[in-house]
């Protein structure tokens, strides 16, 4: 057939071998180009990709999708095996969009290699982009890849070296890249601009992947900063932010391309309309954002850096249109930068006035973004974010609940205390009107916020008895025990304390426990007052009761059924307290304590006949066991409180009141040994040899955390010795209170309510403590409270707290108050270990933040818990 085609005209060939003709193709191309379509004459053509497309989608249920897809992959392996290479790339087409679907398409690897090896650009291109999904890492297809990248960066089309750099840049493993990395390098220098941006995107890859190579690299970055092309320039500028990311010398040299980066900035802000970058009127905002953000970086903790690019930014704060959402990227960019580097305080001012002006915008997205980056920067300059504090104020009540959440996050930040009263009075209506999700964290964030800038103690405790009320049951136990220490410490407050909360008793609490409970606390240890004080001054209606009035109110929540096992365990031990404050009816209350000596459940039970004992065997001892407790003085871990919360960073949403029993799912040891694996953090570890506090933990340097567990072994005794920092202190708490006086007194047999406290991370300003609490309804289950503190000057953010223990304990860990801790400020996480086995407990630690010097990792462990946890 070739002679008869050599003889006539060239419109009659086949469309194949028309596109394939050209001058520059020899007659030996021309020839295997005819050989093909006539092949493909011969063999039936295979399923069009858009027909099997179509297949797939028709199909009604998941088996018709399974038998579509297993027949054309039979009919693909078959086409393999004959060596069929005429219809090679469709078949690798519809087998891409196979493996799109999640059906397993490796078989096609090879295949993949042959199109790339094809010199038909159309093949190479599929055969790339399978490479680039289906390549996995085997030794010897990656060698194979690697011979075809090498030939194809040397072509002469500078779209197949585009493909190859492209390719490069997605799969290259480490031996890859290094014995690529000279061509790409050659590449960068290239007279070709579309060359060159393909090579630095493709160097920005090679150096995340083996960041040694970035020295290689060097010369031919600097050359990019002074391009004309903006593709250039946009990749060069990438590619410098990555290299000042990696490296401190790096950022060091390139710090004298301040002026440079300047100058591109401002020629893009006063340049005239170019139909090629303008967006929406804007002159290249990609390049202006990346540019933004490479400056940040060089002016972080420099000041002749941040003094260079200090009237640029101001240009851009100021100059930049706010119509258009490219116009607000670029005014978001700037702000981060503004707020990073060492700006002068009038810059720091326009960069939040920008934010407010964001808040008042009616997209949610940049009202969102507002708030999020004026919650990151209200620590730096606190007196301009004041400024928009009604703005902040009415975003509490916008419909976003994730507006609503930053908003809620950012109001507790800005409050001090001079505007305590006022944020209180807008937080108390956001409390009451709010979701089920936010209040535990809204009231706890206002007991931490009252507790540190409360003018007085009246208003303190008005202030905790409007959050009892408006939270209801999602009141966290912390906020008990804060209100039932505030009143035992405030002597002068008591007889006011005892009247509010027995108004509030009056009424129904049955969807208010934790206001019951510290009703009850009250009444018990103040009745007398109540009863018998002298009137308050202040009050315009003075209470006028009777000891039978009240003892039918306990009466009635002791047998109201919707009152939880806590609450009647505060009301039984209110009620016996109260027969030694009132002057009779110790008869009815007798009466009722001995009802509770057959109750179904064993907590009550048990105290019932106790107490019972009280009026019978040890009459003669209850007026001294039930005398009023004296001031409790708990040693607070600091100023801020013994609320788990930090001021303005309070805990995620997703954690629920424990009066609610709400619980993260149990994590066991071998799960937490996938979560603290070899997993790259980015992170360097800050290991010491020195012991954080003596005989209490050891720093362990070991970064195989694969084996985190190996050296726990349980067959050899445990050293218990006495901690030095270990202090014992008795807490009067919402899951305890009956215990105190049965168990201690009475030298009851059931749980102990000693609480250990221990210090077992003491470094470079952070302080982790734990306190251990038996459980008083499980005896094997072991409370931990652990507590991060912020004793020095700099924020610390990403904070992840981390525990492993043997396998022969199971672990529970709650979610942490928050990941972020300000300056003297703390972070809080509930640990439940369950001891079955009755073995001495050891725990390993991972402590990983960023503070002002950067990503740091802690690890120790934690082998001499207290004897009487294992018992």
């Amino acid at each position: 057939m070739w002679p008869y085609y050599e003889s006539e005209d060239w419109s009659v060939l086949p469309p194949e071998l028309n596109r394939r003709f050209n001058p520059a193709f020899n007659m030996a191309s021309i020839k295997q180009a005819f050989n093909e379509a006539v092949e493909r004459v011969r063999m039936p053509a295979p399923t069009r990709l858009r027909d099997l497309i179509r297949q797939i989608r028709a199909a009604r249920t998941a088996a018709e999708e399974r038998t579509v897809v297993n027949k054309e992959c039979a009919y693909i392996r078959s086409t393999f095996r004959e060596e069929d290479s005429v219809w090679r790339c469709r078949n690798i087409a519809k087998l891409l969009y196979i493996h799109m679907l999640g059906y397993p398409a490796h078989f096609g690897q090879l295949e993949c290699l042959k199109l790339i090896a094809s010199p038909r650009f159309t093949d190479k291109r599929i055969g790339y982009l399978g490479a680039m999904l289906l390549l996995d890492e085997r030794q010897d297809v990656h060698l194979l890849i690697t011979n075809c990248l090498k030939n194809d960066l040397n072509s002469s089309t500078q779209f197949v070296i585009g493909l190859a750099l492209c390719t490069l840049g997605a799969i290259a493993s480490p031996e890859m890249a290094r014995d690529l990395a000279s061509e790409v390098e050659r590449l960068m220098k290239s007279a070709n601009a579309y060359i060159r941006k393909k090579a630095a995107l493709c160097a920005f890859r090679i150096i995340r992947r083996v960041p040694e190579l970035m020295e290689m690299f060097l010369p031919a970055t600097r050359s990019l900063i002074t391009e004309k092309n903006h593709g250039v320039l946009i990749t060069g500028v990438t590619l410098i932010t990555e290299m000042c990311e990696n490296s401190v010398d790096t950022l060091n040299h390139f710090k004298k391309i301040v002026p440079n980066l300047v100058r591109i900035l401002k020629n893009l802000i006063l340049a005239g309309y170019s139909p090629e970058h303008d967006v929406s009127g804007v002159s290249d905002p990609f390049l202006q954002v990346k540019i933004l953000r490479l400056l940040r970086i060089l002016g972080r903790n420099d000041i002749d850096a941040s003094e260079a690019m200090n009237d640029i930014l101001a240009q851009v704060a100021t100059n930049t249109e706010t119509s258009k959402n490219v116009g607000n990227t670029i005014l978001y960019e700037t702000v981060l930068s503004i707020m990073d580097i060492k700006s002068e305080s009038g810059l720091r001012v326009l960069a939040v006035n920008i934010l407010g002006r964001f808040l008042l915008n009616n997209d949610k997205n940049i009202r969102y973004v507002a708030l999020n980056t004026l919650l990151k920067t209200v620590y730096v300059d606190t007196s301009a974010v004041q400024r928009h504090r009604s703005t902040i104020l009415e975003c509490l009540k916008d419909p976003d609940v994730s507006i609503r959440k930053r908003a809620m996050e950012l109001s507790f930040a800005l409050v001090n205390s001079n505007n305590i009263r006022n944020m209180m009075k807008e937080l108390l209506l956001f409390l009451e009107r709010a979701d089920p999700e936010f209040k535990a964290q809204c009231s706890s964030n206002i007991v931490m916020s009252a507790e540190r800038f409360a003018p007085n103690k009246r208003w303190h405790l008005e202030t905790l008895f409007k959050v009892l009320v408006a939270a209801g049951n999602y009141v966290r136990d912390d906020v008990v025990a804060c209100t039932i220490q505030l009143i035992s410490e405030t002597q002068s407050q008591q007889s006011y304390a005892v009247s509010a909360l027995w108004r509030a008793l009056e009424k129904d609490t049955s969807d208010k426990q934790p206001l019951a409970q510290v009703a009850t606390w009250c009444i018990g240890e103040y009745g007398d007052l109540l009863l018998y004080g002298p009137p308050l001054e202040d009050i315009d209606t003075p209470i006028n009761l009777t000891e039978d009035e009240v003892i039918d109110v306990y009466q009635r929540l002791l047998w109201n059924p919707q009152n939880t096992v806590v609450t009647k365990q505060y009301t039984l031990l209110s009620l016996t307290k109260l027969s030694t404050r009132f002057q009779k009816g110790n008869e009815k209350i007798r009466q009722i304590i001995d009802t509770f000596g057959s109750n179904l459940h064993i907590e009550l039970q048990q105290r019932g006949i106790e107490f019972s004992q009280l009026f019978r065997k040890y009459d003669h001892l209850r007026p001294a066991l039930l005398e009023r407790m004296p001031p409790m003085e708990t040693a607070r871990p600091q100023a801020n409180g013994i609320i788990g919360m930090v001021n303005g960073e309070p805990e995620p949403e997703e954690e629920k009141s424990s009066v609610l029993e709400a619980s993260s799912p149990s994590s066991d040891s071998s799960a937490l040994l996938d979560l603290l694996g070899t997993t790259d953090l980015g992170m360097t570890p800050s290991v010491s040899n020195k012991n954080t506090s003596a005989n209490s933990t050891t720093i362990v340097n070991n970064n195989d955390l694969l084996d985190l567990l190996g050296s726990l072994d349980l067959n050899v005794p445990t050293s218990t010795s006495t901690l030095p920092q270990t202090q014992t202190s008795q807490i009067f708490n919402s899951t305890n209170t009956t215990n105190f006086l049965v168990d201690g007194l009475l030298n009851s047999s059931s749980v102990q309510n000693d609480t250990l406290t221990m210090i077992v991370l003491d470094k470079a300003g952070l302080k982790i403590i734990f306190r251990l609490e038996r459980s008083p309804d499980i005896a094997d289950l072991l409370i931990i409270n652990m507590s991060a503190q912020n004793s020095g000057n700099a924020i610390l953010t990403d904070f992840l707290f981390q525990a492993a223990v043997p396998k022969t304990f199971q672990l529970q860990m709650l979610s942490p108050s928050s990941t972020v801790i300000p300056p003297s400020g703390q972070v809080t996480q509930v640990l439940k270990v369950t001891n079955i086995n009755k073995v001495p407990l050891r725990m390993r630690l991972r402590i990983s933040y960023t503070g002002p010097t950067g990503p740091v990792l802690e690890q120790t462990e934690v082998n001499n818990f207290p004897s009487l946890i294992s018992q």
